[in-house]
């Protein structure tokens, strides 16, 4: 398996230097670029599976750049760095699509830690369990795991990021159950929920957002002081010789 390309964004030249040094000693190809027209000349350059991206800039905001990338490319995972008590901007990012976040100053070894985990929920199941990955349909909507696509009703493709259509899986796999956000945040992203943390709030609004057909569809409730739940009848397929 090849390694994986990681594109690191950040003007502060000593933060790039050891980023790259210790994310290519921990098994992935680094890439630097310090401003909007480097990380624009990288992705354009290169094939790259992930993007850390700094939200201070000197010629952009790493807000901007990062809706222009999920704009063009949903599929590409990216982390944003940023000011520990920027809040608003976790916020604001990750309704752009975000998969994720780290606040500054952080340690190297979290933020690889981190990459491994959304690059991971990037694997098609098939690959990641060795076997025929099922079907889901619900609502008419249609789901497959393998291909990471989610049709809706009339016939028309979804585009969801990558925490999305992890958060919508934990779902399926896991109909009628009340899931609390501290369950989510760990199925999510492998970490307990931080009190003032809104990252499973805000990915949950997006995906209701992006299957609510106007509301005319009701797939999710939410549980006062339980957390949410998919109430839609959910229909498992599987592959056939599964």
């Amino acid at each position: 398996m090849s390694q994986p390309n990681i594109l690191v964004v950040d003007d502060d030249p000593e933060i790039c230097r050891l980023l790259g040094k210790y994310l290519d000693g921990q098994g992935f190809r680094c890439q630097l670029a310090a401003n909007r027209r480097q990380c624009k000349q990288r992705l354009a350059d290169s094939r790259v599976d992930l993007v850390v991206l700094d939200v201070m800039l000197p010629d952009a905001s790493g807000l901007d750049i990062c809706r222009e990338i999920k704009d063009e490319r949903p599929e590409l995972a990216v982390i944003l760095l940023t000011a520990l008590k920027e809040d608003v901007d976790r916020i604001i990012g990750l309704e752009l699509g975000a998969d994720d976040y780290l606040g500054k100053p952080f340690n190297p070894r979290e933020l690889a830690a981190r990459i491994r985990a959304v690059l991971r929920r990037g694997v098609p199941a098939a690959a990641k369990e060795g076997a025929s990955a099922a079907g889901y349909r619900f609502e008419g909507f249609t789901v497959l795991p393998d291909r990471r696509s989610i049709t809706a009703p009339d016939g028309s493709e979804i585009a969801l990021t990558g925490a999305e259509f992890d958060l919508l899986m934990i779902f399926l796999e896991r109909p009628g159950r009340v899931l609390s956000r501290d369950i989510l945040m760990d199925l999510l992203h492998g970490r307990s929920v931080d009190p003032f943390d809104r990252s499973i709030d805000v990915t949950m609004s997006r995906l209701r957002r992006k299957l609510s057909d106007n509301g005319v569809f009701r797939l999710f409730k939410t549980v006062r002081n339980g957390g949410y739940q998919f109430a839609a009848r959910v229909e498992r397929e599987e592959e056939p010789g599964a």
